[in-house]
């Protein structure tokens, strides 16, 4: 199964970088602001990322701050295409749902509620 993380980056401002295992490289978005569930979350897609991403914590090359890791797991594909992935974290679980807009992207996390 896949793997995601979620690093708390403090350059050029804090900011969760969103990294999805696909392949040799990690899709990447920033959410500006901290992950919770039932929240839209602001969202910029980043480059991609090397896989070392998954599991460093500390000084980023260049310059550019430290990262820390927030959270990880793995994640299953809902829907492909439309960005919907089923994520199994040690904070966060649920549906993420990644949508482009007009004005950006936007991160959301729907917790799923189990059948009673």
């Amino acid at each position: 199964m896949p793997r995601f993380a979620i690093l708390e980056h403090d350059w050029p401002t804090r900011h969760w970088d969103f990294l999805l295992e696909a392949g040799a490289v990690l899709k990447s978005w920033r959410l500006l602001m901290e992950p919770c569930a039932g929240v839209d979350i602001p969202a910029e897609q980043n480059a991609d990322h090397r896989t070392l991403y998954l599991d460093y914590e500390g000084p980023v090359s260049g310059g550019r701050g430290t990262v820390k890791r927030w959270d990880a797991g793995t994640f299953d594909w809902v829907v492909r295409d439309g960005l919907r992935i089923r994520i199994d974290g040690n904070i966060l679980g649920g549906v993420v749902s990644l949508t482009s807009t007009a004005a950006g992207w936007v991160w959301r996390l729907d917790r799923e509620v189990a059948s009673v």
